[in-house]
């Protein structure tokens, strides 16, 4: 009996206890939750249903690009031909373009995840170091610094599409160095924002276009620039070139929302390779 008493009490104590839980419990643990993440900043990963899908350029995405955009603006690219270089030709206006593909200058300056105006020339030294070190230029060439170069930032821009577009510094041998010694120095060079990858340079060389072997230069820099579809070009129109020293080559260019590659011209990027004597002038151009 008294066992049966016991077991009364204790059923009533713990019924007690649950409904004393039940209406304190839940209050006690939500503030205990609360120290736990007030006055503490914690970060999450979230997904924006409005963010959508980022679309990345790919290098023969990238390339074709800024040779549209190049070949819509008309700026004398080599010092060769003085009668081809605008004297202070930083002072040239961009932004008076023709067609769909634009090359103005990027006023809000670089992202937090592109090379900045204080990194370009370190940049540009190591990836110039890199084509010398992959046979791309015969041998190394002077160093770059803002003692002796301007570096300007531009974007690449396909206006029908303006997600397609791709930020390059121009890295110039400055002019008031116009008229020093430019033996083994870099005149030009489009330089990747983001990447930091070389597209196109214009570099003094002690060797001689008779030395090179263009096909293995372009497969080198194909390499380098993680370009695929090379090609010789068979397309080679000296008359439209101010040297007869030029090889030029193909890659695919960009492709259009449905996957089919746009239709203009065959949507292929032309690459020119080619050597200035006298100066003895290297240079690789996207331009057509």
């Amino acid at each position: 009996m008294k066992w049966k008493l016991n077991r009364e009490k204790a059923a009533v104590i713990l019924a007690v206890l649950v409904v004393l839980f039940a209406l304190w419990g839940p209050e006690a643990v939500a503030g205990y939750k609360d120290k736990g993440l007030l006055n503490q900043i914690r970060a999450e990963q979230v997904e924006s249903g409005s963010e959508g899908y980022r679309y990345t350029m790919n290098s023969n995405e990238k390339i074709y690009l800024l040779s549209k955009c190049l070949d819509n603006r008309s700026v004398p690219e080599s010092e060769f031909s003085a009668l081809t270089r605008v004297e202070n030709d930083e002072t040239i206006e961009y932004e008076g373009l023709k067609g769909t593909y634009a090359f103005v200058l990027n006023h809000q300056g670089p992202s937090d995840k592109e090379v900045t105006e204080e990194q370009i020339y370190d940049v540009c030294n190591r990836e110039l170091e890199r084509l010398h070190e992959l046979g791309i230029i015969p041998e190394s060439v002077r160093e770059v610094s803002a003692d002796s170069y301007t570096a300007v930032l531009y974007s690449a821009i396909d206006v029908l599409e303006p997600r397609n577009n791709v930020a390059v510094w121009k890295v110039s041998l400055s002019t008031n160095v116009q008229n020093a010694d430019k033996k083994n120095r870099l005149i030009d060079a489009y330089v990747d924002a983001g990447t930091g990858k070389i597209y196109e340079f214009y570099v003094r060389t002690e060797g001689t276009w008779a030395d090179m072997q263009p096909d293995s230069i372009m497969a080198s820099f194909s390499e380098y620039l993680g370009l695929y579809g090379l090609e010789r070009s068979e397309r080679l129109d000296t008359l439209t070139e101010t040297t007869s020293n030029i090889e030029k080559y193909t890659v695919p260019g960009m492709v259009n929302g449905s996957g089919n590659a746009i239709e203009e011209a065959d949507g292929m990027t032309t690459l020119t390779l080619g050597f200035y004597e006298g100066i003895n002038e290297l240079f690789l151009k996207v331009e057509k």
